[in-house]
C-alpha cells in the first residue's frame, strides 16, 4: 500500500474532521465529499474559463501589436466579468419560425457535455471527481455528444447560415473523431488500461517516463492534439463558425444567455481536452522531478500543465489562417487517419516485442 499523496492526506483529514464534528456515518461523509469535490472542480474550471477568455484577448493583442483589455479593473482583469454580465442582461431573442424546444436545448447540451467530462479527470493519485475504470471511453462518448447539440442549433434556428454551420460541424467532428480515437487506442495499447488514473500512475518518476517521450507515442500525441483543436472548433479548424462565410455559423441566431452557453462551452471544452492531453501524455500530476512531487500538490501540477496546452492552442489560433473545407476534410482523411493507423501498428509491434519500459 503506497503512502497517500499530499492531496489524499488533506482529503482524509477533512473527512475525519467532518465525521468528528457532525457525527455523520463515514459512508455518508464520503458521499458528501464526492459531491462537494465535483462542485469544487466544476466551479474552479468555470472560473478558469472566465479568465481563459481574458488571456486569449491579451495574447491576440500581443501577437497583433495591440494592448487588449485594460480598462475594467486592474490590467483589465474584470473585463470578461463585465462582458458576462452584459450578455446575461441582454434580451433573449428567439426566431419566430424556430423549433423552440431544440433551440433552447442545444446550448444546454453543448455546455453540459463539457462540464460532465470533468468528473473523471484525475487531478492527483487520490483526487478525482469520480474515478471509473473506463474513463477514456466515457470521455470519448460524452464529448461526441457536442456535435448533436451543434446540429440541433443549426436545424432549430431555421436559418440557412446556421444550418450550413451545423452540417459543417457534423462532417468535421465525425471526421476528426476517427484519428482522435485511434490516437487513444495507441495509449490504451501501450498502457493496457482505460483508466485515466492508471495511465497517470504509469508515468511516475522522471519526465522521460511521460508517454510523450516514450518511443513513438509522440506521434499519437501530435495526432490527438491536432484532432482536439478540430473537435473544439478552434482556428485553423473553425469552419462551422467561419464569420467571413457563415455570419457566425450555428450560433448566428443566438443571443444573451444561450449565446453565453455556447461561448463558455467552447472554452470549457478546450480546457477539458487540455486536461486529458496532460494526463495522457504529459505525466498527469507528476512534475517530472521525483523530489518536487513530494512538495507540490498534484492538482496544481495538472492545472498548470493544462494551462500550458491551452496557451499553445491560443498561439496556433492567432498565427495560422483558417483552412478551406476541402483542405480540412483532406487533412483528416488523407493524412491524420493513415498516420494514426501506422502509429497503432508501430505501438502494437513495440508492445508485442516487449520493448516497453
Amino acid at each position: 500500500m503506497t503512502e497517500p499523496s499530499l492531496t489524499g492526506k488533506l482529503i482524509a483529514w477533512l473527512a475525519d474532521l467532518v465525521h468528528r464534528v457532525t457525527g455523520l456515518p463515514e459512508p455518508l461523509v464520503r458521499m458528501l465529499g464526492w459531491v462537494v469535490g465535483c462542485l469544487v472542480i466544476v466551479v474552479a474550471v468555470l472560473l478558469t474559463v472566465v479568465y481563459l477568455i481574458y488571456v486569449e484577448r491579451k495574447i491576440s493583442a500581443w501577437i497583433q501589436s495591440r494592448i487588449g483589455p485594460n480598462r475594467v479593473g486592474p490590467y483589465g482583469l474584470l473585463q470578461t466579468v463585465a462582458d458576462a454580465v452584459k450578455l446575461l442582461l441582454k434580451e433573449d431573442i428567439m426566431p419566430a419560425a424556430s423549433d423552440k424546444g431544440l433551440f433552447v436545448a442545444a446550448p444546454i447540451l453543448v455546455f453540459a457535455t463539457a462540464v460532465v467530462t470533468l468528473v473523471v479527470i484525475p487531478w492527483d493519485r487520490d483526487a478525482s471527481g469520480g474515478e471509473i475504470s473506463i474513463g477514456l471511453l466515457f470521455i470519448s462518448s460524452v464529448a461526441s455528444l457536442t456535435v448533436i447539440g451543434i446540429m440541433m442549433a443549426g436545424w432549430a434556428s431555421n436559418n440557412k447560415w446556421s444550418l450550413l454551420g451545423g452540417l459543417r460541424s457534423a462532417a468535421q467532428m465525425v471526421s476528426y473523431e476517427v484519428p482522435q480515437a485511434l490516437a487513444l487506442v495507441c495509449v490504451i495499447t501501450w498502457t493496457g488500461t482505460l483508466s485515466l488514473r492508471e495511465i497517470g500512475l504509469g508515468q511516475t518518476g522522471w519526465f522521460f517516463h511521460w508517454n510523450l517521450f516514450r518511443y513513438w507515442l509522440w506521434i499519437p500525441a501530435l495526432i490527438y492534439f491536432t484532432a482536439s483543436i478540430a473537435e473544439v472548433n478552434r482556428t485553423p479548424f473553425d469552419l462551422p463558425e467561419a464569420e467571413s462565410e457563415l455570419v457566425s455559423g450555428f450560433n448566428t441566431e443566438y443571443s444573451g444567455m444561450k449565446f453565453a452557453c455556447f461561448f463558455v462551452g467552447e472554452f470549457a471544452s478546450m480546457f477539458v481536452v487540455s486536461l486529458v492531453f496532460s494526463v495522457l501524455f504529459l505525466g498527469a500530476w507528476h512534475t517530472g522531478i521525483p523530489a518536487l512531487d513530494r512538495v507540490i500538490p498534484g492538482p496544481i501540477v495538472t492545472y498548470v500543465k493544462a494551462w500550458v496546452v491551452v496557451l499553445v492552442m491560443m498561439w496556433i489560433r492567432w498565427t495560422l489562417p483558417r483552412l478551406r473545407v476541402d483542405q480540412l476534410m483532406g487533412f483528416a482523411w488523407k493524412l491524420l487517419i493513415p498516420l494514426s493507423l501506422a502509429a497503432i501498428l508501430i505501438v502494437g509491434v513495440v508492445v508485442q516485442l516487449g520493448l516497453t519500459y
